[in-house]
């Protein structure tokens, strides 16, 4: 049933913010996207992002985020820092302050459009450790941006509790999984659907994937009995 309220999806064109922005077009009246321009490695991203934003008739945001590359250099946006994952270390790919300043900025574009709701992707079971994709982060933030604006947000995370194959599971739910697995940019390295299959991303990408397949093979062969 959908709710009468507009929501917001903060959309990179990735596989976990595609599979939001079906979840929110199935729940809300009104949707629609911010995407943000921080100099990522590879514009391809934004690009698929406004592709699919076009392709699924939504209203597309993007914002200028240049400054976060000044400030925290990292493996997403600059060349000369490989990407690495290292034991008790975060990964090279994370920026930080990108999800308060995302999010912050997106409450912004919310209020302004007459949204409640601000829906994204991040996920603390698949999440690399991540400091600013932790539940708890979000559920803080929520309460600062609405006291902030006196405002009442709510920040939606729907994968919040999902490893990827659930994720992939709540896409093909949605009747978006070969959407999301042709048409999304996840990987590190620039290529879309499957990827590259080296980088971390899609490392992840995949396993949860193989793992959804083989769950999805077994339950229709039981149904098939």
């Amino acid at each position: 049933m959908l709710h009468e309220e507009k929501a917001v999806v903060v959309f990179s064109g990735g596989q976990d913010s595609t599979t939001c922005l079906f979840w929110a077009l199935e729940r809300f009246a009104e949707v629609e996207v911010i995407t943000f321009n921080y100099g990522q490695r590879h514009m391809l991203e934004l690009e698929c992002a406004a592709s699919i934003a076009k392709e699924l008739g939504v209203k597309q945001h993007v914002l200028d985020m240049g400054l976060l590359n000044q400030l925290a250099p990292n493996a997403l946006t600059r060349s000369d820092i490989d990407i690495e994952v290292k034991d008790g270390e975060l990964p090279t790919t994370f920026v930080d302050g990108r999800n308060l300043l995302f999010l912050s900025f997106a409450s912004i574009v919310a209020k302004g459009i007459g949204a409640k709701h601000i829906v994204t992707g991040v996920c603390e079971t698949d999440f690399s450790g991540y400091p600013d994709c932790r539940d708890i982060f979000v559920k803080s933030l929520n309460v600062t941006l609405n006291l902030s604006m006196d405002y009442q947000f709510v920040i939606d995370t729907p994968l919040m509790w999902l490893d990827k194959a659930q994720t992939w599971e709540m896409a093909d739910q949605l009747g978006a999984f070969e959407f999301v697995r042709e048409r999304t940019l996840t990987c590190y390295n620039g290529i879309p659907a499957d990827g590259c299959g080296e980088c971390p991303a899609c490392e992840l990408r995949r396993r949860g994937l193989q793992q959804y397949l083989e769950r999805r093979q077994l339950t229709e062969a039981g149904g098939a009995q």
